[in-house]
């Protein structure tokens, strides 16, 4: 017998594999991209609704409205919070969706934790926003914004965008659990979706009602419009970058706590 001994592949180690918890979290996320791609109508219009708002507001609306710039350079922030509006009532239906026809308890049997599966309609929301994003700015290109800006107020601009997009995102998967069918879902969202008009997306605050004044000045959408609007023309935010991260982050934390006290309730039976 040969003194030589194959050499055997040593046991892959543990501490190698990603957690558990992590490994279900990629899962459900790859799952909501997936059901995304595969609801046709719902992407196209995800997709058409950034063309469509942006070429109505500026060919319809720009000439009348004097915002002391271009107003397609005036408006591309708002038009971006508005799609993020939209994306968060999809989000939304596909949480309350999934609560109504019991793959949540398929989920659970499986041992796949209630984080793991509310990230991943979290993180598809994101990303359907950052492509709506992605459409506002080539349309905008297109049509004539050219922003005048350095990388790191590129990178401040996009962190921004993504902090509000994950709190509206977080907030429309908490109205989801909350909601007892997916159309009283979708009906939740509206104030999402309507919040971006009353602020500085499309009209200075100051040509509004004067008793519209207040509640436009200190609401979430005017702060991180402003910012993403200062960000992008080269100037600094000022206390509007501050202020935006803090209605972002407290938006996040008491959605992120909610949609927990929403899922223990509807799962406690």
């Amino acid at each position: 017998m040969s003194d030589l001994a194959l050499d055997r592949p040593a046991p892959r180690s543990s501490a190698a594999r990603p957690p558990a918890g992590f490994r279900d979290t990629v899962t459900m996320v790859d799952r909501c991209v997936r059901l995304s791609r595969r609801n046709m109508d719902a992407l196209i219009t995800a997709l058409m609704l950034p063309i469509m708002l942006m070429l109505m507001f500026v060919y319809l609306f720009g000439g009348a409205i004097d915002t002391g710039t271009a107003y397609v350079t005036y408006v591309v922030p708002g038009v971006i919070l508005l799609c993020a509006g939209f994306g968060s009532a999809t989000t939304a239906i596909s949480v309350s969706q999934d609560m109504k026809i019991g793959i949540i308890d398929r989920f659970r049997s499986m041992d796949i934790g209630p984080a793991a599966l509310l990230t991943g309609h979290v993180v598809a929301s994101v990303v359907r926003n950052l492509a709506s994003s992605i459409l506002v700015f080539g349309v905008a290109l297109a049509i004539g914004f050219r922003p005048h800006t350095s990388a790191a107020q590129w990178a401040a601009a996009v962190g921004v965008l993504v902090l509000f997009m994950l709190a509206v995102s977080w907030f429309a998967a908490m109205i989801g659990l909350f909601a007892s069918s997916p159309e009283a879902a979708n009906g939740f969202t509206f104030f999402v979706m309507f919040l971006p008009y009353a602020s500085s997306a499309f009209v200075p605050i100051a040509t509004m009602p004067t008793w519209l004044h207040g509640f436009s000045r200190h609401q979430p959408c005017t702060p991180v419009i402003e910012s993403i609007r200062a960000l992008l023309a080269g100037h600094a935010p000022g206390s509007n970058a501050s202020i935006a991260i803090i209605w972002c982050v407290g938006i996040l934390a008491v959605s992120v706590a909610g949609s927990t006290f929403a899922f223990r309730r509807r799962t406690a039976a």
